[in-house]
């Protein structure tokens, strides 16, 4: 009998023994999955901090006035005033379709314009 009762009590320490080594191991987990969480929130913060800093100078052409769109060189009244008529421009190159900016007008500009989307 005593030899039973030893047996049961070996068999229940090792019991839990190895649910506290699972949820050691659990604990672990959840916190290397909540680094790598934060790690691509984090990478996701810097892509956009790259992005306007990238946009930063950039006249936006769904939003910007006609003054701004006129100070850019290449552009004057006429195509500042197609450029607003044509508004909203998924991308920088509609500018060539709707607005009917020349290819060469539009090389001369498209590192100076973007197309930002409303939000």
């Amino acid at each position: 009998m005593k030899r039973l009762l030893l047996c049961i009590m070996a068999v229940f320490i090792a019991a839990c023994f190895s649910v506290s080594a699972l949820a050691a191991d659990k604990k672990a987990d959840d916190k290397s999955s909540s680094k790598t969480q934060a790690a691509k929130s984090t990478d996701k913060k810097k892509d956009d901090a790259k992005k306007d800093k990238a946009d930063a100078g950039l006249v936006d052409i769904n939003s910007a006035s006609k003054q701004e769109l006129t100070a850019i060189p290449g552009i004057g009244d006429a195509y500042s005033a197609k450029i607003i008529a044509g508004r909203p421009y998924k991308n920088k190159t509609q500018l060539k379709t709707k607005a009917k900016i020349p290819d060469d007008v539009y090389e001369k500009i498209k590192d100076k314009v973007t197309a930002k989307q409303a939000k």
